[in-house]
């Protein structure tokens, strides 16, 4: 029996980049939140509760990269030169904030690297949006190539895909402060949960609408029957996971607006799935078209089965080990 290496592959690239998105998405929408901390022992409050964990985070974002860049080497040949700008500018936001992250903790004032610390988290996950709205718009190819323009990534839907994310970000970030802290931080936070969540349901829904009109498979595919019976199932889990979201923010349970957001995105990640498979750079190239030699493939799947488990294995310990609420007293040193 021969495996569909090319298909395991997209399918481990595809997990890399949602759980990127799980773990690093709450991340940087603490940073885009963090102008709003009422005061500096709030705001050292929100960096300690993702401080044992960040840069773990974004392990999965070079995992992803690395591995299209292994494995499916001429989808990385087309989507790079398409999307260099916005790339480019989110891998040096998310140097800046790392660096702020660091310097914030070693200087009297604090302002300045407060601004980076929000500038470089609030950047790179506008960039990251309008990634992914130019590449569900899809990319021009000829001959294997991308033909398009410099400025091709930048258009309404894709700055409303980046508006999308950072927004859905917040929420993450505002649900996780939830789950992770007490007091007045909490409750300030359970305020602009609310908020965050209506408004990121909404730009979900108007992208959702839009998204069809993109390219005429995505159409066909989440309107014609008897498809669209089992695309039905996104929409409707949508609405249940809206109404545990609202419904947690009204009781105690801290840790059910976190695990709503979270839901959010993981269905949101499934319609972008439905939509695109099996192509990996649409409109045209395929799983199969981009993917490197059959030998290729089985080489560098045998490291990925020995690295995932161990990537998985300490973030579930790192994550284990510094569960429940922070403690004011203790921090990042």
């Amino acid at each position: 029996m021969e495996f569909d290496l090319a298909f395991i592959w997209a399918g481990l690239i595809a997990f890399s980049v949602l759980t990127y998105v799980i773990l690093d998405g709450f991340d940087l929408g603490l940073g885009i939140l963090f102008p709003l901390g009422r005061s500096e022992q709030d705001r050292d409050l929100m960096m300690n509760s993702v401080a044992p964990v960040w840069d773990g985070n974004e392990t999965w974002l070079v995992l992803g990269g690395g591995g299209l860049f292994a494995v499916f080497p001429l989808a990385y040949a087309v989507i790079m030169p398409a999307l260099y700008m916005p790339i480019t500018v989110m891998l040096l936001a998310l140097v800046f904030r790392g660096v702020s992250f660091e310097y914030r903790w070693r200087v009297k004032n604090k302002r300045l690297w407060d601004l980076a610390f929000f500038a470089g988290s609030f950047i790179a996950a506008f960039c990251q949006g309008i990634a992914l709205g130019a590449l569900v718009q899809g990319i021009e190819v000829e001959a294997r190539a991308y033909v398009g323009g410099w400025f091709d990534w930048l258009t309404p839907f894709s700055i409303l895909t980046g508006l999308a994310v950072v927004v859905g970000y917040a929420l993450l970030g505002a649900s996780w402060l939830i789950l992770k802290t007490e007091g007045t931080l909490r409750n300030q936070m359970r305020g602009y949960a609310g908020r965050l969540g209506t408004a990121t349901l909404a730009l979900i829904g108007v992208i959702s609408i839009l998204t069809p009109f993109q390219d005429p498979v995505y159409f066909e595919r989440w309107f014609n029957l008897p498809g669209s019976l089992w695309t039905m199932i996104v929409p409707l889990l949508m609405l249940l996971l809206s109404w545990f979201f609202f419904r947690g923010l009204q009781g105690p349970r801290d840790a059910q607006p976190f695990l709503a957001a979270l839901g959010f995105f993981v269905v949101s990640f499934v319609g972008i799935g439905i939509s695109f498979y099996p192509m990996m750079v649409p409109p045209h190239l395929t799983i199969w078209d981009v993917a490197a030699p059959h030998s290729s493939l089985a080489f560098a799947l045998v490291g990925a089965l020995v690295l995932i488990p161990i990537i998985l294995g300490y973030t579930a310990y790192a994550y284990w080990v510094f569960r429940g609420k922070m403690d004011p007293t203790e921090g990042y040193h």
